[in-house]
């Protein structure tokens, strides 16, 4: 016998007040298909596929799984179509009519599709047209004020009627311009006459006390500006390739420079590191066992980072041991840390003494002194090397001046034809020794090759 819980298991229906009882309601009889609608209707939910990202899926569908747009659409409501929502007013009538263009004084008539409510209006695009303030002078300005003797009053006044008529595009008025009837201008010379007339105009009808903005116009540096616009744009192949060398010969020369200056300042440093260094050693010996008084941190000489070789110092709580003092620091060189090991191994020096106190502060003392040495050694290496190229390039160059000099005192037509042959020769070759003498190397291993004429 089937009990009410395997009725409406059947029916599929859910657990109500009956569940408890037992039994079947009409209720539940009646009211299972609106049940069965809403399970169905939850069960068509669309559920996001796995691996598609949600911003994918929400490009597909919507809330009420409208179609996805096929155009982009500015609206905030998402990517849902919008529907147009149209109203109960009369669209405004266009119409077909004719305008004139007050910009044009010819009075041309034109036709446009127009709405009929702006019909007799100006036309709205006349408002663009903007039109230069030509001064206009008078008979009697013109004789008191503006006379010039290389320009009469007939050229004049073509000048500033097509000024008008052109809108001070000189390069037109040029074009446009009766070279016939009048001298031949140029378009500086156009332009310095407009000009000079327009700051004269200015000043005369000006009112005391009142800022001047008087245009000015040099013709004198626009013609050279253009002459040398035209030589830049003439150059020859040939040419634009030695600029471009002279150019590169340049930055060399500079770069040169700069890194000659660097050295010298090293240099300087080197020396002045020397001369402390001395001074400080001549004071401990004159007193060795007095205590030198604490010296205040602003008195204390001040002594450049390239003296020697600058050890740390540990002020760091804990326990230390006293031969880290001795290890040198990151800042030395491989080249300096070997240079120094050779020089300490020919004095005889171990290169790991006991570290004692006294034996610690001799010792970096000693190794600082070592390199400070070696640095003045390779300075001095180096000032030597260049003495000796800048003494062998002079000679060249006083020979090759000399040889151009006895050339050009030979008599007679083929010999004079050899002396000027020579002369260009000499300077070509004065040329290039003056570019090696400026961009010559500094230093001895740098493996450049020397050329002496």
């Amino acid at each position: 016998m089937t009990t009410g819980v395997d009725v409406r298991d059947i029916l599929e229906l859910g657990g109500g007040e009956s569940e408890n009882t037992g039994t079947i309601n009409k209720k539940d009889i009646l009211n299972s298909d609106k049940k069965k609608s809403k399970k169905s209707s939850e069960t068509l939910t669309f559920k996001r596929p796995e691996g598609m990202h949600r911003e994918v899926y929400a490009l597909l569908y919507s809330d009420k799984k409208d179609a996805p747009p096929l155009l982009p659409s500015d609206t905030t409501q998402g990517y849902r179509t919008v529907k147009a929502k149209l109203g109960s007013k009369k669209v405004r009538p266009w119409k077909w009519m004719p305008f004139t263009n007050p910009a044009r004084k010819d009075g041309a008539m034109f036709y446009h599709w127009r709405r009929a409510a702006e019909e007799g209006k100006d036309y709205p695009f006349a408002r663009f047209n903007k039109t230069v303030q030509v001064p206009v002078y008078s008979e009697q300005e013109y004789q008191m004020y503006l006379h010039d003797d290389a320009w009469t009053k007939a050229e004049t006044d073509h000048l500033f009627d097509l000024a008008r008529r052109f809108d001070l595009r000189f390069v037109v008025i040029h074009d446009r311009y009766d070279h016939q009837q009048f001298k031949k201008r140029s378009v500086e010379d156009l332009k310095e006459r407009y000009y000079h007339i327009c700051a004269k105009l200015a000043n005369v009808r000006a009112t005391p006390g009142s800022d001047l903005k008087i245009p000015v116009f040099d013709a004198g540096h626009e013609r050279r500006r253009k002459e040398q616009l035209e030589r830049l744009y003439n150059r020859t192949p040939e040419q634009v390739a030695e600029e471009e060398y002279l150019i590169q010969e340049l930055r060399k020369i500079e770069a040169r420079k700069k890194e000659r200056e660097k050295r010298t300042q090293d240099l300087q440093k080197l020396i002045t590191a020397a001369d402390t260094t001395t001074e400080q050693r001549r004071a401990e010996r004159k007193a060795p066992k007095k205590k030198l008084p604490q010296k205040k941190e602003s008195e204390k000489p001040a002594v450049p980072e390239t003296a020697g070789i600058k050890f740390p110092d540990f002020k760091s709580a804990g326990v230390t041991l006293r031969s880290q003092r001795m290890k040198l620091p990151s800042s030395v060189g491989q080249k300096k840390i070997k240079a120094l090991e050779q020089m300490l191994m020919e004095l005889g020096v171990d290169l790991n003494p006991m570290p004692t106190e006294e034996i610690v502060q001799m010792f970096n003392e000693l190794r600082s002194d070592l390199v400070l040495l070696y640095e003045l050694k390779q300075a001095f290496a180096n000032c030597e090397y260049e003495l000796q190229m800048l003494r062998h390039r002079y000679e060249a160059l006083a020979k090759a001046g000399g040889a151009s000099t006895g050339g050009s005192m030979e008599g007679g037509a083929h010999a004079d034809g050899q002396a000027g042959l020579g002369a260009e020769e000499g300077k070509s070759d004065g040329k290039e020794q003056i570019i090696d003498v400026v961009g010559a190397p500094l230093t001895p291993n740098s493996g450049a090759t020397v050329t002496v004429l």
